[in-house]
């Protein structure tokens, strides 16, 4: 279809592809932030959505662990070379090859150690607590020889987490708020669902089941999108790291991310040719691929958008 005239006209036609409801946040050089939003923000009670809802953000905290990893090694308190053996001894020989798995290869998702979100009926029955998480991984066959190929798996980051709390002695998001989240005045970014107010969460649907299932816990930070963008702002110019620590994060891990769990699909994205922090959330998912697909689709819509308004 033609692109719309504007970035509202586009989430609209958005519902049109069954999505509950979508949250676009555009943080553009030199002028002030635009917030938008289209369908519910709980279609049970019809209210709409909010562009300052809070949003499970899946996947994109690992850039913010990923960061908090980088600080930890300027300041010499880890480091990327030392094995997953020697930060937690007792996962030698439950976990194949954790003496040859760096700290560096984890960060990238080149440890070939097995997805824990891949593991039978976690969607279903998820874990309850972190240990019961990662018994589900233990004693597995490695996918493949530690550095030798790339495999996202969200059980590196489990991992980095504990290893993050061991060295420092207390819960790794206490870290990330220190050195990350207070530095940039974020003050609508969690650890965790407990930590909310529900009625501020955006209301999370998977296609084909009726209700409403942000109540689920599956352990995803909680974000609003601007407090996302702020931050992805601040990861891409370099202003959230002191001397030292950016290069660390470069050699290491990216720039931009997505994130997908059950009812709460995000995108975060960073675009230098227009000096645009672009941040997409859509509150229906389905894992078939296709409504994912769809999800990109707009997003693109959108940051076209964005690019045919610029001033010339």
């Amino acid at each position: 279809m033609p692109l719309p005239d504007t970035l509202q006209e586009q989430l609209d036609q958005a519902l049109d592809y069954h999505f509950e409801g979508i949250i676009v946040y555009v943080d553009q050089s030199a002028q002030a932030p635009q917030f938008y939003a289209a369908g519910w923000h709980n279609r049970e009670t019809k209210i709409p959505a909010d562009p300052q809802a809070l949003f499970k953000i899946a996947s994109i905290s690992k850039l913010y662990n990923a960061a908090a990893i980088a600080k930890l090694v300027h300041a010499k308190r880890l480091s990327l070379d030392k094995s997953l053996a020697h930060y937690l001894p007792e996962l030698k020989g439950r976990i194949e090859n954790a003496e040859n798995i760096s700290l560096s290869m984890m960060v990238q998702h080149r440890s070939g150690i097995p997805n824990i979100t891949d593991s039978p009926n976690f969607w279903t029955h998820p874990p309850t607590n972190r240990q019961e998480t990662l018994d589900r991984v233990l004693d597995l066959p490695a996918n493949f020889s530690p550095g030798k190929e790339y495999q996202y798996s969200n059980t590196n980051y489990l991992l980095l987490d504990i290893i993050m709390e061991r060295v420092l002695g207390y819960p790794s998001f206490q870290y990330i708020q220190e050195t990350i989240l207070k530095p940039l005045n974020l003050h609508n970014t969690f650890a965790s669902l407990k930590e909310v107010d529900l009625e501020r969460l955006m209301s999370g649907y998977y296609v084909g089941i009726e209700e409403d299932i942000k109540s689920a816990d599956y352990g995803s930070m909680i974000a609003s999108a601007q407090d996302v963008g702020v931050f992805l702002r601040a990861l891409n110019d370099g202003s959230l790291f002191k001397e030292g620590e950016q290069e660390i994060y470069s050699s290491i891990y990216v720039y931009n991310h997505t994130g997908l769990i059950p009812g709460y699909q995000s995108i975060a994205q960073y675009h230098p040719e227009i000096d645009a922090v672009i941040i997409q959330f859509t509150n229906t998912t389905n894992f078939d691929g296709y409504n994912w697909s769809l999800s990109e689709i707009i997003y693109n819509r959108v940051v076209k958008i964005v690019k045919k308004t610029l001033p010339l």
